[in-house]
């Protein structure tokens, strides 16, 4: 695909954001990672470690108030649009300061500060959570788009497809991106996945393109900016698929007992690191030299530490609070025949 101009050209702070915010996804779950193998977080977490263009490509196409659902790999995705880090790591180890108070974890971060409806380790669950708020927005008029990502392991699934048909049916503002990271826990995606995932997109009467070069933070942020650009202006769905790649197991601390991923083949994408080359392209293109870039890092990495002792120093939920937010107020004729002084008016 062409890059287009005016993302190639990105001015000097939104470059460097970039570069921060897929550093704060890489630190963040490299830190995640040590504190599963010590024990630190109940059951285990899913990291994005060698994904994070595809990941802040994508979000940082997004407006401040556009919509984003994620998946089970979705630590980066909030990150990627600008939350903050303590509340999450806190999330991790189930502290109620974290994002959601500590009862969701790492398959369940939300942060409806910066629109992430939320994530779920039901592979395409949240694809419809995505396209009903993209319904919301057009019945609003409020102008905001919503983000859906899905792996290649929710190609398949049966919503993705009921999702795509209604979003394209009512022209809804909802982009539907899979993150093609080549293999759905240990199954490789060619051995299950017909054709080309993008392709599909025909079907439905709506755009499809596929970026084959995931690592590259401009190439994966062209192609959002213009689904997202095509839904603002109210032309309805795309489908984006990302070829891309993660460097560790599916999960942390996942014990198969066979390597199912080719040395030589985990060798070249090691070598397309995302950080690396947009850092290059940084340097390359006079956006900052290697030491401001040097300083970067450890501004992150002195934010991930300061996110670490956020969640250790941070209270664990009261027990009095465990049936709070289950259920939300009924609205129709129960709620309707109370008194307004019952709800609050």
């Amino acid at each position: 695909m062409n890059i287009r101009e005016d993302v190639v050209h990105l001015d000097r702070a939104t470059a460097l954001e970039a570069q921060r915010r897929m550093l704060r996804i890489r630190r963040f779950d490299e830190r995640a990672s040590k504190m599963v193998k010590r024990g630190q977080i109940p059951g285990t977490v899913h990291t994005s470690i060698g994904q994070e263009a595809q990941v802040v490509g994508a979000t940082m196409a997004l407006g401040d108030e556009d919509y984003m659902t994620g998946n089970h790999r979705s630590h980066g995705h909030p990150i990627g649009k600008g939350s903050p880090l303590g509340p999450l790591m806190a999330e991790l180890v189930g502290k109620g300061t974290g994002v959601c108070g500590g009862k969701g974890g790492s398959l369940h971060l939300a942060d409806f500060a910066v629109g992430s409806l939320g994530e779920s380790g039901i592979v395409g669950s949240s694809i419809p959570i995505a396209t009903g708020a993209a319904l919301s927005s057009k019945v609003l008029g409020n102008g905001r788009v919503s983000l859906a990502f899905f792996g290649d392991g929710a190609a398949n699934q049966g919503c993705l497809y009921e999702a795509m048909n209604i979003a394209g049916t009512w022209d809804l503002p909802v982009v539907f991106l899979c993150e093609n990271n080549q293999y759905a826990l240990s199954t490789p995606a060619h051995t299950v996945t017909s054709g080309v995932i993008a392709e599909r997109a025909a079907g439905f009467g709506i755009p499809g393109v596929r970026v084959e070069e995931g690592q590259d933070f401009l190439a994966v942020h062209a192609a959002v900016t213009e689904a997202v650009e095509r839904a603002r202006r109210g032309e309805g769905p795309s489908l984006v698929e990302v070829v891309t790649y993660r460097f560790n197991e599916h999960s942390e601390g996942l014990r198969l007992g066979v390597d199912y991923r080719d040395a030589a083949e985990k060798a070249s994408w090691l070598e397309k690191d995302p950080i690396v080359l947009f850092r290059k392209h940084l340097v390359v293109e006079g956006v900052a030299t290697d030491d401001e870039l040097d300083e970067l890092e450890r501004e992150v990495e002195a934010e991930v530490e300061e996110a670490f002792e956020f969640s250790q120093t941070s209270p664990f939920p009261d027990p009095s609070v465990a049936f709070a937010d289950l259920y939300t107020e009924p609205f129709g004729p129960t709620h309707l025949s109370r008194q307004p002084e019952e709800i609050g008016a």
